[in-house]
């Protein structure tokens, strides 16, 4: 069973000198951790200072890197057997904390998903229901939250994928996606979260950021099950060009170049979706024989 003496819990902070003494002592009064790993990303405030006077152990970027820059520097560094990742905003409960590591007693990776009434506007709360969608989709696999950030697992299973996560924002849905994947078990853990008490403001645009997280879910897919994205897209064009063959020889008595290239278009991208596959099975080959 994980314990909590054998557990390091990473926070990663920008400017939050208002309310990361708190969360620390939180935490310390929830249980008795291993460490607490505080990663201040360049704050231009005191955050690590008053981090240390919290107790924790903190490691500063001489400037700001990105919240996913941080994560990684936390997981290199942490001594602990078991690792989870706290925001340092104030939104997670400590007492939640303990709920999710003891869920690693049954599975590789647990998650704390989070209420769709924690975020903050429509259009974000919209963005991830999306992006929800699309993940459980492509992985065939429920996906209750996939951008929270407040996850626990063995701190060599994060390590595993440290190559893969990105120095911004997407590091939890590269994780998750990760995971699922390489064939380990997931849980999402139902937690509360409260709204943002530090003075540190949040980065993701709504768009801009939309767009990278779409993007980092078809990237990690590809990287895993490539069929799950070429077999849709090459059905889509066969049934175009097919289609349309049918319809002009119907109407027009002859079949036109487009057709001709739509259908040509599905078949390769097919047969480029079985390579990706054959690739992809080889690179996880090596991990499987050391498993």
């Amino acid at each position: 069973m994980p314990d909590t003496s054998r557990t390091t819990i990473v926070i990663p902070a920008f400017n939050e000198e208002s309310v990361i003494g708190t969360v620390i002592q939180e935490l310390r009064s929830a249980a008795d951790w291993h460490e607490i790993l505080v990663v201040d990303d360049g704050s231009t405030d005191q955050t690590s200072d008053v981090a240390q006077r919290a107790g924790a152990r903190t490691i500063r970027h001489p400037y700001n890197k990105g919240n996913g820059a941080s994560v990684k520097s936390g997981i290199r560094a942490a001594q602990g057997e078991f690792l989870l990742i706290f925001d340092g905003d104030g939104q997670h409960l400590a007492s939640d904390a303990k709920r999710l590591l003891s869920r690693l007693s049954d599975y590789e990776l647990v998650i704390g998903a989070r209420p769709a009434t924690s975020q903050a506007t429509i259009g974000r709360r919209l963005g991830n229901a999306f992006l929800n969608r699309l993940a459980s989709y492509l992985t065939s696999t429920k996906i209750a939250d996939l951008t929270s950030g407040f996850r626990a697992a063995r701190t060599t299973h994060f390590r595993e994928f440290l190559h893969l996560l990105p120095n911004g924002f997407s590091t939890p849905t590269t994780t998750t996606l990760a995971f699922i994947k390489s064939g380990y078990s997931i849980c999402f853990e139902p937690t509360e979260a409260r709204p943002r008490t530090g003075t540190g403001t949040s980065k993701i645009k709504f768009l801009q950021d939309g767009i990278k997280f779409v993007l980092i879910v078809l990237r990690v897919i590809t990287l895993y099950s490539p069929l799950r994205i070429f077999v849709p897209t090459s059905v889509g064009f066969l049934c175009g060009g097919i289609g349309y063959a049918l319809w002009t020889i119907a109407f027009q008595s002859h079949v036109t170049n487009t057709s001709v290239l739509l259908t040509t278009l599905g078949v390769f991208v097919f047969l480029f979706g079985l390579i990706s596959e054959q690739i992809a099975t080889l690179r996880m080959e090596p991990r499987r024989k050391s498993d």
